[in-house]
């Protein structure tokens, strides 16, 4: 019985997590200059641990950067963080990943990802849907260190490349399948 009510307990305790983590973003919500300064730092840390992003960067047509998302959760959980859609160095937009999971999983961390959109069509699916989940619509390749040691311009062929960084934290397994990516309206 104890046991039961300690289970019981924790799974109420990832449950809060998961809505501390996946809200609206209206509690949330980071100022559009906060988000650029963060997406610039996160750039900057990106290019310098992985220079093949920094010549993705140049064949890009945009970049949509998540400067810092936060994931949590025990059993039931979610990951949440605001971005920036950049195009010709210019902010296009401010987008929303979130997500909810669950399964085997405890613990909590934070990382950041860019996208490296590198067809007009990709930018048109972004801009154009309702809310993306990756995994659907157009081809997201995750770059892990051994494709970064062979990619170059020539052979990189697939709508988008996603780079994960800066990852800190006690938790198992970092995805972005299933993310969902929304625009939304921000403070200047």
């Amino acid at each position: 019985m104890k046991n039961l009510f300690r289970y019981h307990q924790w799974l109420a305790l990832s449950f809060a997590a998961a809505a501390l983590v996946f809200t609206n973003g209206s509690a949330l919500a980071a100022s559009a200059k906060e988000i650029d300064r963060e997406a610039d730092a996160a750039l900057a840390t990106l290019y310098e641990t992985t220079p093949v992003a920094k010549k993705l960067a140049a064949q890009a047509e945009a970049i949509l950067i998540f400067p810092s998302i936060v994931k949590a959760g025990l059993v039931v959980g979610g990951q949440y963080g605001q971005g920036v859609l950049r195009q010709d160095g210019k902010s296009m937009g401010y987008f929303r990943s979130s997500a909810v999971s669950y399964g085997l999983q405890a613990g909590a961390q934070s990382f950041g990802y860019a996208m490296f959109l590198m067809t007009d069509e990709a930018i048109e699916y972004l801009k154009s849907s309702d809310g993306w989940e990756i995994g659907v619509g157009p081809s997201v390749v995750i770059v892990d260190e051994g494709l970064a040691k062979s990619l170059t311009t020539t052979t990189g062929k697939d709508d988008i490349y996603a780079f994960i960084f800066g990852q800190k934290g006690l938790m198992a397994g970092i995805g972005l399948q299933g993310s969902r990516i929304k625009k939304i309206d921000v403070d200047e």
